[in-house]
């Protein structure tokens, strides 16, 4: 199969990933969203726990493409570093937006923050190391980072309060410059759960250099084949390390890699296996500019709260006109798919004036 093609099966998944993060991202109420668009609230795994995974999925799998003739060269490195901070430094800019908050209460990590971090990892190792290596290597950071949480810990290592993720960030950031959403300060893209995030760029990156070594329907059966071997290996971790997307555990990694592989064997058999492309171009499309419509849904949501309307601000005041006619959790859906929609014409104008907004 050719490398273009499975690269477009690639492209659909990465749409898929930026339609899913808007739908999550802004609902018209958080105190209105079905249970299912919720992050778990700290062990197990609901359908927006698979997003964030895939975003560094596709970024894994960009990377073989990327880099698969480049090698370690300082010039390399150099490449990798200003991309990998250049990430860094956005999304700290979209906390701090729109620069009214104190810089001592600024959050430091983030998203985007995370997926800088992760780059710049993972770029160096596969560069360091051959393909068929890679999954040994990924145990191996999963198997550090968990000795690490139980060193490092206190009582109960995989809890809110005891694990080895806060205290690091704790130490170098301070309570004031971390997430606040779990009623302690702790933030879910911590600098030491990078480690086990690394893992899934390089999922990514084996996934896409193996199927370029298979035909469509060959590739779409070892996806599967995969899958089943990660969801076996999920359930047998999960049985000593809960799956858990705030610390980004080991099972977590196990059991979102095997989704994510399902779903692209089935973006593989529909647009060339089948030769259907035409049902995922909506996909491809959305997957153009993913770094843009991502910073973009980020401002738009911040701006329509910026600007008032009626008792409160544009962004809630258009939430409620659709509550005088749906229930209140029907509303805050309809008023995330409506961004889903909006963004994908967005990406639409672009693409087909061919402009793709890079780094």
């Amino acid at each position: 199969m050719a490398s273009s093609s499975r690269f477009y099966a690639l492209d659909a998944l990465r749409g898929l990933a930026i339609a899913l993060m808007i739908l999550v991202n802004t609902p018209g109420s958080w105190q209105h969203v079905y249970s299912p668009l919720l992050h778990a609230s700290w062990n197990g795994f609901t359908f927006a726990d698979i997003v964030f995974p895939a975003f560094l999925f596709v970024v894994g799998a960009a990377m073989f493409y990327a880099l698969r003739h480049a090698s370690l060269t300082p010039a390399t490195v150099q490449r990798i570093v200003k991309r990998g901070l250049l990430l860094v430094a956005i999304g700290i800019l979209l906390n701090w937006f729109p620069f009214t908050k104190p810089v001592a209460e600024l959050r430091l990590p983030g998203v985007l923050q995370r997926i800088g971090l992760c780059y710049m990892l993972a770029a160096p190792l596969v560069l360091l190391i051959k393909v068929r290596y890679i999954p040994l290597l990924s145990i191996a950071l999963l198997v550090l980072y968990w000795m690490l949480l139980l060193i490092f810990g206190s009582g109960q290592p995989f809890s809110l309060a005891g694990n080895a993720v806060l205290k690091l960030d704790m130490l170098l950031f301070g309570p004031h410059h971390l997430y606040q959403g779990f009623g302690i300060a702790f933030d879910p893209e911590g600098l030491l759960s990078t480690l086990p995030a690394v893992v899934s760029v390089l999922v990514g990156y084996y996934v896409a250099a193996n199927l370029v070594q298979h035909s469509a329907k060959a590739g779409a059966l070892w996806l599967v084949k995969c899958a089943a071997v990660l969801f076996i290996a999920a359930w047998l971790c999960s049985m000593f390390w809960p799956v858990n997307k705030a610390l980004w555990s080991g099972s977590y990694v196990l059991l979102s890699s095997a989704i994510l592989l399902l779903i692209l064997a089935v973006l593989v058999w529909v647009s060339d296996v089948l030769a259907k492309r035409a049902l995922v171009q909506p996909l491809i499309t959305y997957g153009t500019n993913p770094l843009f419509i991502y910073i973009l849904s980020w401002l738009w949501a911040v701006c329509l709260s910026l600007i008032p309307a009626g008792d409160s601000n544009l962004y809630q005041y258009s939430f409620e006109l659709l509550t005088t006619v749906l229930a209140p959790k029907q509303a805050s859906l309809l008023f995330a798919m409506l961004h889903v929609l909006w963004f994908w014409w967005l990406s639409r104008v672009l693409y087909q004036r061919n402009i793709i907004i890079r780094l």
